[in-house]
């Protein structure tokens, strides 16, 4: 998981889990794992780099991003 960095200047981005990953491959679950959520519903906040975007792409059918 990322750290949070204190530079007003670096976006962040707060991801929610909205959808169960039930029924879809173990990667996806991974990632969202990954990401930091554990529970549906929760929120998390990442900084907006590429590696994150690349993240939330794989799972954008299951997370809303703020």
């Amino acid at each position: 998981m990322t750290t949070p960095t204190t530079d007003p200047a670096v976006k962040r981005i707060t991801v929610k889990w909205v959808k169960s990953a039930i029924g879809y491959d173990v990667r996806q679950k991974r990632t969202l794992k990954a990401l930091g959520l554990s529970k549906l519903g929760q929120e998390v906040q990442h900084d907006d780099t590429p590696q994150i975007r690349g993240m939330l792409n794989v799972v954008k059918h299951l997370v809303e991003i703020k």
